[in-house]
């Protein structure tokens, strides 16, 4: 129906927008813009995205925010890995 399909691309949009920071951050081995107070906000955020998608069943929401939730991750992991190595 239209209104998973607007909350699926309204989803696909906001996921992939994490790409290029991810594909940035590990070319050049340095997150040292990324703050990390608001990457481990937003994962808060996004974990309880997920959650709320469970309860509403809403795959939309659920499949997007754990997605993007892996994307963030991932930048969050390699700053504090780039940082360790400095």
């Amino acid at each position: 129906n239209f209104i998973n399909f607007t909350g699926l691309l309204a989803g696909t949009f906001t996921t992939i927008a994490f790409i290029p920071q991810v594909v940035k951050t590990w070319r050049s081995k340095s997150a040292e813009d990324v703050s990390v107070v608001m990457f481990i906000l937003f994962i808060l955020g996004v974990l309880l995205w997920c959650f709320y998608g469970w309860e509403i069943h809403s795959i939309p929401v659920i499949v997007a925010n754990l997605i993007t939730f892996i994307l963030s991750t991932t930048i969050l992991t390699l700053k504090i890995i780039f940082e360790a190595n400095e």
